[in-house]
């Protein structure tokens, strides 16, 4: 399946240390497979799953077009502070 990422996602992985880069690369690859720790988020975030990377959490949500299913991944953060961080740029 093919994912897509956002600027922020793009960037965030960058930024990180040698090795977070890596797990967090390597999780994105097998995402495109559905395989991870993947949980559906709910409430305010219903629609959206998060994938753990350790201390990391990619968010994403699975869309589906004219040229079949992708998955979208718009935001990613450390762990204490991307859900927070993902609602106040919602709403």
């Amino acid at each position: 399946m093919k994912i897509d990422v956002t600027e922020q996602v793009r960037e965030f992985i960058r930024t990180c240390p040698p090795e977070p880069r890596r797990w967090l690369r390597d999780a994105l690859r097998k995402l495109a497979d559905e395989k991870g720790d993947i949980k559906a988020l709910d409430r305010e975030l219903e629609g959206y799953h998060r994938l753990r990377v350790r201390s990391y959490r990619i968010i994403f949500r699975y869309e589906t077009g004219k040229h079949g299913r992708k998955i979208f991944c718009p935001f990613a953060e450390h762990r204490g502070v991307v859900y927070e961080t993902l609602l106040n740029l919602f709403h």
